[in-house]
């Protein structure tokens, strides 16, 4: 008799250890937060979590053999599909933001990963693990829709004005027509407005409103840009038809206004410039149509004008600045100023917005409102860019080098300025000639930077590897999705002024604001208002959770050596605090 002994003491461990491994798995799915599928190939559920169950309306039992692509909206299918063929050729880990309809029929909006499941070498099934962020898509699309239309009458603003001139402008040129812009200036608005009051015309413009977009098509915009002036764009449109719409927008204003059973008449001033023949981009054909417009109100208003290349009474004194901007870095007039950021829990001030200024010797003091935008357009705001760059550098250095720390410097970057191949290069050789450490620095973009994402994301990347702050100002004016706010190093937000001016009285601007804190908050950024300039403006961002703010309420922008005395402290006086 032979009798075979064998230790299957190992076998059994691994054994047990596999049963434990599933136990733990399938602990960690049931019990996830996040809705997770198990699907085949072909997208049939095979398993879903108790959490799939609430996100979809369906029972577990009901979801088990339904095709996955039955929950996807219409619109997604194909995007979805994709996906879902990419992660089965055994791509390690896919993503995706799309739209699920629940049993309900309600719409959901989720970001969706895709896992694929391998055995053997072979992909047998997918994990598709689910995210609901229908909030957050709330939050942003209601920061879209109020950064893009007029608060007062629902009409489109300025801002999707100009988006869908760049839109025409830029578009393929075979697909380019030619389209009008004009112009619309109430006349004598003002002494309405007194007389009666704010809240009358505020009524009065909102009739205005309605009465214009009687026009309204997909070939004809409407646009308001603020107090009574408006814009109509007409798409695919010659002079002759123009000139028939400038009258029917003249024959609309001859029927009488009501308010309070009084009746009212007021008269629309009109002036229009034409693409291509009166400007090739946005800004010409803003400021051409308004040159129109100036002289139907110097002669008699109530009428039409085209624009016409005399009326330009300005452009040598445009071409005088120009000149004049192209000699200020060597003649040393620009300068810099320092705005405060106040900490509004600690009233603390740790960082500081440097703000360029033109003090020109022949004309004076010029506005950055004026300035900048010439330099963006002759190419000049790269050399002045660097130019606050190596100066923000250079006073961060000095301040060090008097004992201060603990602070910040923020400096606004253009988009034309981050294009430039080697400005992550100049950045990390600006800090490394003054030897400063680069969490002193911080940058700041423009919304309209991050649409540009091939070239921004590894600019930016570039400038965060290097400890660089990055900062989005003005937020909320363009247009910034979910995506885009993921994808980008951001750590600070910052809500433009014309969402704080109002921010006590208008319940938009308020739901703007407190939209975009809440949305830094979760994105765990901090969040900056510019433009404070009350105490209640302060108080209510305050109260919001807003992090810092800066503006005239707390201090006008300052020179280096007022900043010091105020705000700037030095590690000896914090020794000698204690030593006390």
């Amino acid at each position: 008799m032979v009798g075979i002994t064998r230790d299957v003491t190992a076998y059994l461990n691994e054994k047990d250890a596999i049963i434990h491994a599933g136990q733990r798995y399938r602990s960690i799915v049931e019990h996830n937060i996040d809705a997770i599928f198990s699907i085949n190939l072909e997208g049939m559920i095979l398993e879903a979590n108790p959490a799939a169950a609430g996100l979809s309306g369906y029972a577990e039992y009901m979801l088990k053999g339904m095709s996955i692509y039955d929950l996807v909206y219409d619109q997604d299918l194909e995007s979805f599909q994709n996906l879902v063929e990419h992660t089965g050729n055994g791509k390690a880990l896919e993503s995706l933001d799309c739209s699920f309809i629940g049993q309900e029929g309600h719409l959901l909006s989720l970001h969706i990963r895709t896992v694929p499941i391998i055995v053997y070498g072979d992909v047998l099934g997918i994990y598709v693990i689910i995210r609901d962020i229908s909030e957050q898509s709330k939050n942003v699309e209601m920061i879209r829709y109020m950064a893009f239309h007029d608060q007062l009458t629902g009409l489109l603003n300025r801002r999707a004005l100009l988006d869908k001139l760049n839109e025409e402008l830029y578009s393929p040129s075979k697909h380019r027509k030619e389209f009008a812009l004009i112009s619309i200036d109430l006349d004598r608005f003002k002494n309405l407005n007194d007389s009666l009051g704010h809240l009358v015309g505020d009524e009065f413009l909102k009739k205005v409103s309605v009465r214009l977009s009687e026009c309204s098509n997909e070939k004809c915009l409407v646009y308001r840009q603020g107090g009574d002036e408006f814009n109509i764009l007409l798409l695919g449109t010659n002079r002759k038809a123009a000139i028939f719409f400038a009258q029917r927008i003249l024959s609309l204003f001859k029927r009488s206004f009501y308010f309070n059973s009084q009746e009212y008449y007021i008269s629309p001033s009109i002036g229009i410039s034409m693409y291509p023949n009166d400007g090739k981009d946005a800004e010409t054909l803003l400021k051409n149509a308004d040159e129109a417009l100036f002289r139907v109100k110097d002669r008699g208003r109530a009428h039409f004008q085209f624009y016409r290349s005399d009326m330009n009474t300005s452009i040598s004194n445009i071409l005088t600045l120009e000149t004049q901007l192209r000699k200020a870095i060597d003649k040393k007039e620009l300068s810099i100023s320092y705005q405060p950021q106040v900490d509004l829990s600690t009233g603390e001030v740790k960082s500081f917005e440097a703000l360029l200024r033109w003090n020109s010797e022949e004309i004076g003091p010029i506005s950055p409102g004026t300035f900048i935008p010439l330099a963006e357009d002759t190419g000049m705001i790269v050399p002045i860019g660097n130019w606050v760059i190596e100066h923000a550098c250079r006073q961060i250095k000095t301040w060090i080098g008097k004992g201060y720390y603990d602070f910040r410097v923020a400096v606004n970057i253009s988009p034309k300025q981050l294009q430039q191949p080697g400005f992550s290069i100049y950045l990390k050789a600006m800090v490394d000639k003054y030897l400063i450490s680069p969490s002193f620095l911080e940058i700041e973009i423009t919304e309209s930077t991050m649409q540009n994402k091939e070239e921004a994301i590894p600019a930016l990347k570039a400038v965060k590897e290097m400890g660089i702050t990055i900062a989005v100002d003005d937020f909320g004016t363009g247009y910034s999705s979910l995506s885009y706010l993921k994808e980008f190093p951001i750590d600070v937000l910052k809500i433009d002024k014309s969402f704080i001016k109002d921010i006590a009285e208008n319940p938009k601007d308020a739901a703007i604001a407190s939209a975009i804190i809440h949305l830094g908050k979760s994105l765990g950024v901090e969040v900056i208002a510019e433009g404070v300039e009350t105490e209640e403006q302060a108080d209510w961002l305050c109260d919001e959770g807003c992090h810092k703010a800066q503006g005239f309420y707390f201090s006008v922008p300052l020179k280096a050596i007022e900043i010091e005395k105020r705000y700037l402290k030095t590690r000896v006086g914090i020794l000698e605090g204690y030593s006390s």
